[in-house]
């Protein structure tokens, strides 16, 4: 630290709060410690008493909080966020559209290794609305070696740690299987629910067709809408393991490529996931995601959404923290179920 003239210190950084009293209004810090000072600040100072102030004394091996934090920021933000003004060594990031977002769990934990900085986030694999915040980050001390956050910009690498993928505009078709439901033996209620849940993203639903138990029949309208241009294709009913349940095997016979059938998550096991040659994704909804609140089908769908293909490890991964509770008052995304 060095004593200096109040009127001399612009550009400066104070090494302690400045605390302003006015009676019966406020008593807190007017500046905080790391604030740089500016022009405008001076009568400020000078109003509470401050002819002379401690500030930190520039030395070329460190950088000042904020600067580093700027540092943490860069190692960070990627497209479609914004950044906060750097603050007294921290910064956020801010979506600026609905999307996917995900995290560089191996990098992230190696920049938190290093001590004397930090970088939390949301957590990835979720989806995020706009105006949503990522991340903050922080530097611990007042000022921080330069070297420091050199070792950090080693250990973040050349890629930033966070992306945020924009869905994208797509096309859907429903197939609904079930003799009970073609017969008419009972009011279909899966389409309803679908239709829901898709009005959640930017998706044109081009039909709802319902087929009997007959796998030739639910192949070839999983094919009729695959050959409208669908870019998906969900098809509900008939995924159990009975033997009238031939949802898997017609979704199969397209020439999809099956990821998995099952899945370590509930409500969702039965849940079916294929990718046609050209990647498009059929799913088969198993029977809980027309009354559970939220299901596998709310995991996966905002990744399909984003064009993230999801794989057989992917799927496995969801087993921890693939128990959904069943609030009674249900705030997904922001609970632990899916993460």
């Amino acid at each position: 630290m060095k004593l200096m003239k109040t009127t001399e210190a612009v550009g400066q950084v104070l090494c302690h709060d400045m605390t302003q009293i006015i009676p019966g209004v406020t008593k807190d810090a007017v500046f905080r410690k790391g604030h740089v000072v500016r022009e405008e600040d001076i009568p400020v100072l000078l109003s509470i008493g401050k002819d002379h102030i401690y500030v930190w004394e520039k030395d070329e091996t460190k950088y000042h909080e904020d600067e580093a934090a700027d540092i943490l920021r860069e190692l960070c933000q990627n497209d479609h966020m914004r950044a906060t003004e750097a603050k007294e060594g921290k910064v956020e990031l801010i979506a600026e559209c609905d999307g996917l977002f995900l995290v560089d769990e191996e990098r992230l934990v190696r920049v938190n290794s290093l001590g004397e900085m930090m970088i939390a986030t949301r957590h990835g694999n979720f989806p995020v609305k706009k105006g949503d915040k990522l991340a903050g980050t922080r530097i611990i001390p007042l000022v921080i070696e330069k070297e420091k956050m050199e070792e950090a910009r080693r250990a973040a690498g050349d890629t930033p740690l966070l992306s945020l993928i924009p869905y994208k505009t797509k096309k859907a078709g429903i197939v609904t299987t079930g003799n009970e439901v073609y017969f008419g033996r009972i009011q279909d209620q899966f389409g309803p629910v679908i239709r829901e849940k898709l009005a959640e993203f930017d998706v044109e639903v081009l039909g709802q067709t319902i087929v009997n138990d007959d796998p030739q029949k639910i192949t070839a309208a999983i094919q009729a809408y695959l050959d409208q241009g669908a870019d998906f294709v969900v098809c509900t009913g008939g995924m159990s393991v009975d033997p009238d349940d031939t949802t898997p095997t017609a979704i199969k016979n397209t020439g999809a490529e099956i990821v998995s059938y099952g899945a370590p998550v509930l409500p969702g096991a039965m849940f079916l996931l294929a990718y046609t040659k050209d990647g498009r994704p059929v799913m088969g909804l198993p029977g809980c995601v027309m009354y559970a609140k939220r299901t596998i089908f709310d995991l996966v769908l905002p990744k399909v959404m984003a064009d993230v293909r999801v794989s057989r490890a992917d799927l496995a991964k969801l087993g921890m923290g693939g128990l959904c509770l069943g609030c009674k008052t249900c705030i997904f995304p922001n609970c632990g179920f899916g993460k």
